[in-house]
This record gives structure tokens, sequence and C-alpha cells, in this order.
């Protein structure tokens, strides 16, 4: 069997905001063709983790180490890091609202010089998402929401990245444009994108994910395979909505557990 290439290793990672000690000792391994989902309520410190490996907090982490292909990354600053090969889709797209759909597409290749490759990748764009070819001449300001956020992943996708990393991607979208953006994920990820997925959306993360970790108050508390994850008990009863009823006596069984620490 062919042992998988480690793109991004993270070891024992601090960050602090301020006075607010966010992440506390987290580890993960990104590995080469998978996507890999983080979990976790609001304020778990998700996003965090992207942040920090993007170099958008300042001086953080403060402690631990941060690799990306073998070579250290840890408060590099995010342009170093897109140049080597990491993108970024932010929570709430953060798509610029007076530029087109085209001209948005190629601020994703601003570093690029490649003409026919940027042309390549723009026709891979639009056919991931037909409706911005429609859209190519407006303003990003008018599309929907779920255009704006198909239109924040090609702007990722036009950097050609080894890496692709997604936050919130299913915030404040219809449930029919959450599943139809998951396809385009999945679809994304089998033409050779590695990702790293950052979802409140338990249960359409682990449905594409290959690897899943649950993140509680800035730690992990729970890794694994996604399809193992899925078909665990709690984390059916806390983060995909089965049994809610019993979540208070379900609670302290969940944090007694041998597993969690």
């Amino acid at each position: 069997m062919k042992s998988l290439t480690k793109l991004l290793e993270i070891k024992n990672i601090e960050t602090f905001y301020t006075l607010i000690y966010a992440l506390r000792g987290v580890s993960l391994t990104v590995d080469e063709g998978t996507i890999t989902a983080i979990l976790g309520n609001n304020g778990a410190g998700k996003s965090t983790i992207l942040k920090t490996v993007m170099g958008l907090i300042e001086d953080q982490p403060d402690k631990g180490t941060i690799e990306f292909i073998g070579k250290r990354i840890d408060r590099k600053d995010p342009e170093q890091i897109v140049r080597l090969g990491i993108s970024y889709v932010p929570e709430g797209r953060e798509v610029f609202d007076e530029l087109t759909v085209r001209e948005n597409l190629l601020m994703g290749a601003y570093i690029r010089h490649d003409r026919a490759g940027i042309k390549e990748d723009f026709k891979k764009i639009y056919n991931y998402f037909p409706v911005l070819v429609e859209r190519e001449d407006q303003l990003a300001g008018t599309l929907s929401g779920g255009e704006q956020q198909m239109l924040a992943i090609g702007r990722a996708l036009m950097n050609s990245p080894k890496l692709l990393f997604l936050d919130e991607p299913s915030l404040g979208l219809s449930p029919i444009l959450v599943a139809q953006i998951f396809g385009i994920i999945k679809s994304i990820n089998e033409e050779g994108v590695t990702m790293l997925l950052v979802e409140q959306n338990a249960r359409m993360a682990l449905k594409i994910a290959h690897i899943g970790l649950i993140l509680e108050n800035g730690r992990f508390v729970m890794k694994g395979k996604a399809q193992e994850l899925m078909e665990d008990k709690d984390v059916q009863e806390f983060y995909m909505g089965v049994k809610a009823e019993e979540s208070a006596k379900g609670y302290q069984r969940w944090k007694r557990k041998k597993r969690w620490r």
C-alpha cells in the first residue's frame, strides 16, 4: 500500500488573541489528496487554526511548529504562504464587491505569470461553477450568497494551490445550495486538490471528508476516519442533532469517555 505524503503538519501550536487562549496544544496532519474536516461549535477555535497557519494573526502561534511540505512556515507572511501553494477561502466569502466576477478570479492568480495555465484554470472553474460564466461581467457585490461562495472558491483555485483551506463554506446558504457546494468541493478534491475544511455542518462535512477532527475549547477531543465519526452515537447526538432531547445526560457520558483528553 502506498504511503501518504504529508502536506501540512501542525505540532502542538498555541495561539492567543490578546488575553484569550484560543488554541491549546493543537496538532494535526493533512495528507496529500485527502479532505480533512475540523468540526466543532461556534467559538471552538476552528477558524483560528486556519488563520494561524495563514499568518493572519500577528506573532502567532505563540508555541509549536507548522510545516508545509517539510518546510517551517509558522509566522511567515500570508503572501509567502500563498506563494508556497496554500489558498484560503475565508468565512463570509470576502469577495471584492466592486470588481466583476472575472476580475475577482484574476485577483486569485495575481502571483502567476503562466498565461496558458491561467486560461486553462478559468475553464476549469467555469466548468465547476457554470453560473459564473453567466455572471462574468457582473459586479461580485450583486451576486447571491451562493454565487459569492462559488466565486470565493474559484478565486482560491486560481492560485493553483497544493492545499486549499475552506472556512465554513455552508455559512448562510440554503440546504439545496449547501448540497451543491459540497458536491463540487468533493469533485475538486477528486481531481487532485488537497483540502482542510472547517465546518459546523458536521453531517455534510463528514460525508465528503476522509478524516475528521472535533475541536472543543481550543483542543482536539476526537480524531478518526470520517465514516467512523459519522457512525459514532455521541457525534450524531451533539453535532448532527440526533436525540437532542437527551443532550444533558449524554454530554456527561461524552466527557467521561477515556478517549477524550
